[in-house]
């Protein structure tokens, strides 16, 4: 379908024409490539990119070893590879504003190459992602981008997250591996990438917290100014490209003037000569590749940029500039041939907008199954050129029959996980725009207005998709609500354990467990007309485009053991947390207040006990506001609970709890990351460990990606540590969860990520926050 009238207009006035031929003229200035590295989505160091593409024209890419599906999530509850098929759009949509090519090593969600969660080791990361596995996909991506420089984001430094240092670490390597004709592990034609350079700045901060000082600069990328257009200043462009990264809590105010230099250290070259800049001992323009035509090209290039606000000019000497790169690279031998090709794309994209060309595609139908199709629907004006075509370019397992498009019957659902993101080669898909002016032709490819997505040909959406059964509240049934069923006559089945019975209903199915269920963890696949059904989870977010990420239906259920307390329960989340749900999920009644009953006098009038989920300072303005209240609802003998929290998520030390208490920074050393580090119990008769449950080695067992992180590094003496961890050859934290007996009342601040190990159906997580739930003892 096309984008809402309200949404076509949003997307003029952010991408005016001028604009975009600007920005489509600055990489025309240079053929140098630079690759910068990282390990997550938001890695990139955007206004230090914004100053080489769109200053400097150099062509930018950016190779990025995870999806970023172990962070955090500040706008939402997708977690996992569901918050990895998302940050994947947003870091799609950041490399938009730079015009970067983008590359994953992550293939798809079962890659080995993954977010487990942080740490502190890079040889510890690497022998989780398989070393060999690692290099074979750097070298395959410098191989396919022939990056002239790479400069990854992070130093291999103790104190440094472990996937940064594992992707430094692997940079070197590449530089060999990349070159030799004989590396085994990937046939592209060998790449020598001609310098390697390392940040000389440190990774200290929230997070992090470098050992050692970065090496010495050897050159600087000065970052003053502002683009010549715009006006921005290039931290302000690299901050409209942060803010896609919204999940991460990304996208920085940066006033008028704001500006900052970048200190690079030289590691490696393969060019002589004095290193007075990036591009030094590199060919820069076209001309300097000494093939006939290229200087004439250049030439023409600097006219076009001269000419620049006229777009009749611009038009008539871009298109001098392309049809002699084309003669160029029609006797150019291999070396330089992917930098006329690329040229070739720039100049095509110039061409399109010098000559107004306006193109709008897109399909009648949005969400399609195999066999289906839809009407390819384009809105074309030619403007000053003289003549242009429009034709669908389709994935291979499309087919069109006269102007109708769609997925064949043996179609694949969407990938969620591209490997690859070009903005002159978008996802298919899209349309090819070939634009005549005057003896040249030129074509590029251009996505349609909004990208439809393929829905695999069984599928339902299950909820809950995780349940637990808790056998001391007498629950042994789950009823799962089923939508969105295709084939929608389709008969639904669960293939349920021995011994379970299972019942259908309208738009329902409820499984009845046996009543001497046995604890443990069951999957339970779901079918339909008797094959196995695809749950389809869609992602959608205003910032990017939806996507959508088809597995095997299964309900994941968890039985278990959790005694419940009798206190009155209050739950207030952050927004990317569901602890109310599975107090309501273990039996246990859980009021959520809304902003107005915070803002009461009274406010938590017969509640026994308020926790207070992860982020919530930060989201919830009115909680913050009622803290006074809530203190005195403390003393008066409330139990206050707060989870994990930052720092930067609105926490005073001096006026959040009701005694003092801070939050540790940087994160890396207030955190274990080993989640079955062992767990030394201090206290072992205090009332959170020994009631309504009695917390012991087994509820320990079994936790996923870390115990937790931000622990407390200092609090009132009234607060008693009951927990002590550590990742191994570090020191014991004992900030994990703490406890102060106030006035008639409590307050305990757990870092533990309950609420990530609540999601992964972890017995410990369920049991430890029912013993929180209890009311001041």
């Amino acid at each position: 379908m096309p984008l809402s009238p309200r949404d076509r207009i949003t997307r003029q006035t952010t991408r005016p024409r001028a604009l975009m031929l600007w920005r489509a003229l600055q990489p025309l200035r240079s053929v140098v490539s630079f690759m910068n590295t990282g390990a997550h989505p938001d890695d990139e160091t955007t206004a230090m990119l914004a100053v080489l593409g769109l200053r400097d024209g150099l062509q930018l890419s950016y190779a990025c070893s995870t999806r970023g599906e172990g962070g955090q999530n500040a706008i939402g509850t997708e977690v996992s590879e569901d918050l990895g098929t998302l940050r994947t759009a947003e870091m799609e949509r950041a490399a938009e504003v730079l015009g970067m090519h983008l590359y994953w090593f992550a293939r798809d969600p079962a890659d080995p190459v993954h977010d487990f969660g942080f740490s502190k080791s890079g040889e510890d990361t690497l022998r989780r992602w398989g070393a060999e596995r690692t290099l074979a996909r750097f070298v395959e991506i410098v191989r396919t981008e022939r990056p002239d420089i790479i400069c990854p984001t992070f130093l291999d430094v103790p104190g440094q997250h472990g996937h940064h240092r594992a992707m430094t670490a692997t940079a070197h390597l590449v530089m060999d591996a990349a070159a030799d004709p004989a590396f085994d592990g990937c046939d592209l034609p060998a790449w020598q990438v001609s310098k390697l350079y390392l940040p000389g700045w440190g990774g200290g901060g929230g997070s992090y917290d470098d050992d050692v000082p970065p090496p010495p600069a050897t050159l600087t990328i000065t970052g003053s100014g502002e683009d010549g257009f715009s006006g921005w200043t290039w931290e302000q462009i690299g901050q409209q490209s942060r803010w896609f990264h919204a999940t991460q809590g990304m996208g920085a105010w940066r006033p008028a003037g704001t500006g900052r230099d970048w200190p690079l250290h030289l590691a490696r070259t393969e060019v002589a000569g004095p290193d007075t800049a990036v591009t030094s001992g590199l060919p820069l323009r076209l001309g300097d590749l000494g093939l006939p035509g290229l200087a004439e090209a250049d030439r023409a290039i600097d006219a076009a940029i001269a000419a620049f606000p006229d777009p009749a000019a611009v038009l008539r000497l871009a298109a001098e500039a392309l049809a002699s790169v084309t003669r160029a690279r029609d006797a150019a031998p291999a070396e330089p041939r992917h930098r006329l090709q690329r040229k070739e794309a720039q100049l095509a994209r110039v061409i399109q907008l010098a000559a107004g060309v306006e193109v709008a595609a897109y399909l009648d139908a949005d969400r399609l199954r195999p066999g289906q199709s839809a009407r390819l629907v384009v809105e074309a004006d030619k403007g000053r050129a003289d003549a242009i075509t429009v034709a669908p370019v389709l994935p291979a397992d499309w087919q069109q029959q006269d102007d109708r498009i769609g997925p064949r019957p043996d179609a694949a659902p969407s990938d969620p996980y591209p490997a690859e993101w070009h903005p002159d080669a978008p996802h298919l898909p899209c349309v090819a725009l070939t634009v005549r002016s005057g003896a040249v032709s030129s074509t590029l490819h251009l996505p349609l207005e909004t990208q439809p997505l393929v829905l695999p040909a069984r599928s339902l959406r299950l909820h809950p998709a995780t349940a637990v059964l808790n056998r001391q509240a007498g629950q042994t049934a789950v009823t799962l609500d089923l939508a969105e069923v295709h084939p929608p006559a389709a008969a639904v089945s669960a293939a349920a354990p021995d011994g379970w019975t299972q019942e259908a209903g309208p738009g329902g199915l409820t499984l009845q467990a046996p009543a001497d269920l046995t604890p443990g963890l069951y999957e339970v696949p779901l079918h339909l007309d008797g094959e196995a059904a695809a749950q389809v989870t869609l992602i959608d977010h205003p910032h990017v485009a939806a996507r959508l990420r088809a597995v095997p239906a299964v309900l994941k259920l968890r039985a278990l053991d959790v005694a419940l307390p009798t206190s009155r329960v209050a739950c207030i989340g952050g927004g990317s947390d569901r602890v109310a749900h599975w107090l309501r999920a273990i039996g246990l009644d859980c009021e959520e207040p809304t902003d107005a009953a915070l803002a009461s006098a009274r406010p938590l009038d017969g509640v026994d006990t308020l926790i207070v989920g992860p982020f919530a300072m930060r989201t919830r303005p009115a909680l913050r506001a009622a803290m006074p209240r809530i203190h005195d609802w403390v003393r008066a003998g409330g139990h206050l609970v707060t989870l994990y929290h930052r720092p930067m998520d609105g926490w005073d030390p001096a006026s959040v709890p009701p005694l003092p208490l801070t939050i540790g920074m940087p994160s890396l050393r207030w955190r274990v990351t080993d989640p079955a580090a062992a767990v030394t119990v201090l206290v072992p008769d205090h009332p959170l460990l020994t009631g309504p449950n009695k917390i012991g080695p087994a509820d320990w067992e079994g936790w996923i990606k870390e115990r937790g992180l931000y622990f407390a590094s200092a609090w009132d003496p009234a607060y008693q540590p009951l927990l002590e961890m550590a990742d191994p050859g570090e020191a014991p934290l004992r900030g994990a969860l703490l406890s102060a007996k106030i006035g008639e009342g409590r307050h305990s601040h757990c870092a533990l990520i309950l609420h990530y190990q609540m999601e992964k159906l972890v017995p410990g997580a369920f049991r430890l926050l029912a013993n929180l739930a209890a009311g001041a003892r």
